[in-house]
């Protein structure tokens, strides 16, 4: 039993290794991580680059695409969650009102809110704070922001993320 175990786990190693299918793992990792699933895929594209420094662009790029779709993922779920409350709201008025009257939003919370209307779909630069930048993407979904507009800006600040963190832990290592 114990040796089919670690038969598999070796089996299961050797398919994710980097070398072996490289860009894709890049891609899968980083779409992983930008959900609100904890994960951080840094390392992975740093590891990939340090064993292939000739990738350093490509690794980038798919890193920034697969970030971005998985950002995009958690932009639907917000939106997704939205449309859930809305359509419970209309099933439930009675008690919809109740919960709005007892909500008791406090003063971060109208600020926060505030703050992501005013600066719309630019505040999502930030989607590649550690934290912050997942729950800023399916808060942007559920303040319903225009898509696109989310995605070009979450793409724009996750390229620049990886872009200063796989060059500078190149430069330092």
């Amino acid at each position: 039993m114990e040796a089919a175990l670690m038969s598999a786990v070796n089996w299961l190693l050797g398919a994710l290794a980097l070398p072996n299918v490289g860009l894709s793992a890049i891609f899968i990792v980083s779409l992983i991580s930008a959900t609100l699933l904890p994960l951080g895929s840094e390392p992975a594209v740093f590891g990939y680059v340090k064993l292939a420094p000739d990738m350093f662009w490509p690794a980038v790029l798919v890193a920034t695409a697969g970030n971005t779709v998985g950002g995009a993922i958690s932009y639907a779920m917000g939106w997704g969650a939205w449309r859930a409350a809305e359509r419970w709201k209309e099933k439930h008025p009675h008690r919809a009102h109740e919960a709005r009257t007892h909500a008791g939003h406090g003063r971060w919370h109208r600020r926060a809110h505030d703050w992501l209307h005013r600066m719309g779909p630019p505040a999502l630069l930030l989607s590649w704070v550690p934290a912050i930048g997942d729950p800023l993407c399916a808060v942007a979904g559920w303040l319903r922001l225009p898509f696109w507009p989310c995605v070009l800006y979450m793409g724009v600040g996750k390229f620049l993320r990886y872009l200063a963190m796989t060059g500078g832990l190149l430069w330092l290592f």
